[in-house]
């Protein structure tokens, strides 16, 4: 949605205060790209989930029954964490999921998910006033 010229006026002074109380401050916020920081988070889950693959291989190759099961679900819940975060964070770099100004999609956005008994009634009056009609 865009701004009004009202907000756009607004933003634009609350700018220029920001440049002349803090220069230094301005010019880093202006340089800095989140899809920098995110790709930088992706990075680290892919080192993470080869630790944890690491981690894993180590339990295996090694022939102690308990420090096989620890090491192994170690590096299970390390591959599985650094999945989890570098999806989470290539979906914010492609824009999915998250709208502009939140984590989440509003209330007003989210489908409303009607259960699988809803829906099958939905059909079966639909199916009636069809045959009705005929």
């Amino acid at each position: 949605m865009p701004l009004s010229e009202n907000e756009q006026r607004l933003l634009e002074q609350i700018e220029r205060a920001l440049v002349e109380d803090d220069p230094k401050f301005a010019s880093t916020v202006r340089s800095t790209n989140p899809r920098t920081y995110l790709l930088r988070r992706v990075r680290r889950s892919l080192l993470l989930f080869g630790l944890g693959l690491v981690v894993l291989v180590v339990g295996v190759a090694l022939n102690r029954t308990p420090l096989i099961v620890v090491l192994g679900i170690l590096g299970f819940v390390l591959m599985l964490f650094a999945a989890r975060r570098g999806a989470a964070d290539l979906r914010r770099m492609s824009g999915r999921g998250v709208e502009q100004g939140g984590r989440h999609p509003s209330p007003s956005r989210r489908r409303t998910r009607t259960s699988v008994v809803e829906r099958l009634e939905e059909r079966w009056r639909r199916r009636w006033e069809d045959r009705d009609g005929r």
